[in-house]
């Protein structure tokens, strides 16, 4: 019959803890990285990283400055069977100014297909001071075939742009839109046009994403 030592008996309680903690950082990293993608995007959206806009509190800046900003709108589409483009190139405006701009939205699929559209906004270092009010952005959007969506964006620009020394003298910014498909498990290579007809969408925050 053969008697642990105590050295032994601690060496195997050390083994056991080593265990347990190298277990508990396992675990932990695989719920950081499922973590990761939301913990992102809430991170861009309070910090204006990568060209992230911002969710304005108000609807207005409180100020509006004698000095003007073009904004530029651009349009991309990602596997969705849309037309998707804004509908006026660029607006020039004051910054600060309350303005409301419209992308509209073609289904040519013959079925209704849902998409959902990103954003960003160039110059990066822009995105904190890009304050959209009312946007259809992250929000899941059903076209029937043929159907025409107006989608409007509401948003200023934030006066205090101007004292970020990059910015100074910005003269241009641009903001553009991808949009996705919700559903990819039904081909749509083979989309024809149909007749349809078109609505607008609902500028109220119920209806309209962040």
């Amino acid at each position: 019959m053969s008697v642990e030592t105590p050295r032994k008996t601690a060496g195997k309680t050390s083994n056991r803890v080593v265990a347990a903690v190298c277990l508990a950082f396992f675990t932990g990293m695989i719920g950081m990285a499922y973590a990761a993608v939301p913990l992102y995007k809430m991170f861009c959206q309070a910090t204006g990283y990568g060209g992230t806009t911002q969710r304005a509190e108000r609807q207005y800046a409180g100020r509006v400055l004698d000095r003007e900003v073009t904004v530029r709108f651009d349009a991309n589409i990602a596997g969705v069977p849309w037309e998707f483009q804004p509908v006026q190139r660029s607006m020039t405006m004051k910054i600060g100014q309350t303005v409301q701009a419209h992308y509209q939205a073609t289904n040519k699929f013959n079925r209704p297909v849902t998409g959902r559209a990103t954003f960003n906004v160039q110059p990066e270092l822009a995105g904190p001071y890009f304050n959209k009010v009312e946007c259809f952005c992250f929000t899941d959007t059903t076209l029937k075939p043929g159907e025409t969506l107006d989608m409007p964006v509401l948003f200023y620009v934030d006066p205090d742009i101007v004292n970020v020394p990059e910015l100074k003298d910005i003269k241009t910014i641009t903001l553009s839109y991808t949009m996705f498909p919700v559903e990819k498990n039904k081909p749509v290579a083979s989309s024809q046009p149909a007749k349809g007809t078109s609505k607008t969408v609902s500028d109220t925050e119920g209806n309209l994403g962040g």
